[in-house]
């Protein structure tokens, strides 16, 4: 069977400029390359994500910059989500080549061609031929026809989904209702009790498979590579990334152990737009990916879908200890375990979870919103940018928050952002108190502090409701407030008295935990800003005091 060709895409409003330039592309590279042209960003982002689920490489964008709607900058911008190591070039006028060496910054542009660009034997092939050799030479994962069979409204083919889709894994997704799934499931010998079922692309099959199997099917590394360390990073959000990155670049063997996927909560965000240096916004797949790959470059070990399950001291060394038994090393442990979502509490929400009940998942749910009446739950930012990023697809979204308004827990950017969306509306001072289907989330009952309750019909309620820090699994050493976050730094000592067990001849560093040499970081935190920024900040600066702590245990 042949392989598919990969992809160069180009999209211009001008419908003649997107010819002339699918044209000229075709000319010299239509044999290797299958060229894709579009006339709106959002058209083109339509046309990548196909082109993902098929499991398909893109290699070039080509995007104007001045296109109404979206702009080529904002079209390149999201399209790193979709295809992260495709090259880059955006299309200008003279007059826009400040605004073209801007974007070499923001959206990591490759090259900008200005208009027009004849002879293309001059002005455009020699261009495109460097990125092409920049992309065939980069170290990408192969990608591989892998399919995906899952149940409509199964809970696990819902968590395999977002598994995949945090980790970037290339697959194509295949209902088992539908033609098209129900003939690959025959072909594979299963039936519908077996779901999710995945073919492999040597026609292998794994059958209901754990995300660990998953991820060294895919090639994630699952297993550490030592068994002693200099660092061990727990937790993958942005100051686990953070602290990965830094202590990586400071010549530190460091290996950072993530459950799911790297970006945390951060990592589900849709868009980021008050993170320092990105002032276009960012999503939180992109920054996590980008930070990802950072960490790797300066030499970061990462693995994934390990459970960590406790800690313990070893004479110098601390000790990381596994769900399976095993355990791993190191002079220092950073932990940086994040927050989850906390599990709502209303009769029935929780007995809909993957099957139209989601706790974040805004991103891979999306498109299953199509046209369809949606509810948030939640007045952060997290609620928040949910919202926004689901109007595009629903037909309203409705925001439902206990407090009288978003003002005390959102920021003020968003809530304007939100007031001016015709498609989402906020009810306040309002709680869901139920839900119910015949298999799946068909309805919510809403109730007002002086109301009475109300039941609407949907399909799809997304929470967003506050944050339980992960941290049962450090048991009794390792101090926590009554919330169960990290106490650190100074806020051990209590009138002058060192924290109970405390072995070192010293006060705790900032950042440092009951137990010298582990350190908490991001919002895992006690009394932490619960930020990105301060988050990979605080990655930062946890290894600076490890290395403080290597001189003067």
């Amino acid at each position: 069977m042949t392989a598919p060709k990969p992809v160069l895409l180009t999209v211009d409003d001008d419908p003649s400029v997107s010819r002339a330039v699918a044209r000229d592309l075709r000319r010299k590279y239509g044999e290797g390359y299958r060229i894709v042209r579009a006339e709106s960003g959002e058209s083109a982002l339509d046309a990548l994500r196909e082109i993902a689920l098929r499991g398909d490489q893109v290699a070039v964008l080509l995007a104007d910059h001045r296109m109404p709607g979206m702009s080529g900058l904002e079209f390149l911008e999201q399209a790193m989500d979709v295809f992260p190591h495709a090259r880059r070039v955006l299309l200008t006028a003279y007059a826009d080549t400040d605004a073209a060496i801007e974007a070499i910054n923001v959206v990591d542009l490759d090259h900008y061609l200005l208009k027009p660009w004849d002879p293309p034997e001059e002005k455009l092939y020699p261009v495109i031929d460097a990125l092409l050799e920049s992309w065939r030479g980069a170290d990408l994962r192969p990608v591989t026809e892998t399919k995906v069979i899952a149940g409509r409204w199964a809970s696990r083919s819902s968590e395999m989904r977002e598994f995949l889709a945090r980790n970037r894994l290339a697959y194509r997704w295949f209902l088992a209702d539908e033609p098209e799934g129900a003939r690959l499931l025959a072909a594979a010998g299963r039936d519908d009790r077996t779901l999710p079922v995945v073919v492999c692309a040597d026609g292998s099959l794994l059958v209901d498979p754990t995300d660990t199997e998953l991820a060294e099917y895919f090639g994630l590394g699952t297993t550490p590579t030592e068994d002693f360390y200099d660092l061990v990073v727990v937790g993958g959000g942005p100051a686990g990334l953070g602290a990965a990155v830094y202590g990586a670049s400071e010549g530190l063997r460091t290996v950072l152990v993530e459950r799911t996927a790297t970006g945390g909560q951060a990592g589900q965000s849709s868009r980021i737009e008050n993170y320092l240096g990105f002032p276009d916004g960012v999503s939180g797949t992109q920054l996590a990916e980008r930070a990802r790959r950072q960490a790797v470059k300066f030499g970061a070990e990462l693995v994934t879908t390990r459970d960590v399950v406790g800690i313990e001291v070893d004479g110098p060394a601390r000790v990381v200890r596994f769900a399976d038994g095993a355990s791993i090393a190191a002079h220092a442990i950073i932990l940086a375990t994040g927050v989850a979502y906390r599990r709502h509490p209303a009769p029935g929400v929780d007995d809909f979870a993957g099957r139209g009940v989601f706790y974040g998942s805004a991103t891979t749910e999306a498109v299953a919103c199509s046209d369809r009446d949606i509810y948030v739950v939640g007045g952060a930012n997290s609620a928040g940018q949910a919202a926004m990023y689901l109007s595009r697809w629903a037909r309203s979204v409705t925001i439902v928050v206990r407090a009288q308004s978003l003002e005390a827990s959102m920021s003020h950017y968003l809530i304007r952002q939100i007031e001016q969306n015709p498609t989402i509306r906020v009810r306040a001072c309002t709680e869901v108190v139920g839900a119910e289907g015949d298999g799946h989330l068909e309805r919510i009952t809403l109730r007002s502090v002086d109301g009475e309750p109300e039941t609407v019909e949907t399909g799809h309620l997304f929470l967003f409701i506050g944050a339980q820090p992960r941290t049962d699994w450090l048991g009794e050493d390792v101090v926590r407030d009554r919330h169960g976050f990290v106490v650190s730094g100074q806020d051990l000592t209590v009138d002058g008295a060192r924290p109970r067990g405390w072995t070192a001849d010293r006060p705790p560093h900032h950042l440092e935990t009951s137990v010298p040499g582990v350190f908490a970081a991001g919002d895992v935190r006690a009394d932490s800003a619960k930020r990105v920024a301060s988050a990979v900040g605080e990655g930062a600066m946890a290894v600076m005091l490890v290395h403080r702590y290597l001189a003067q245990p």
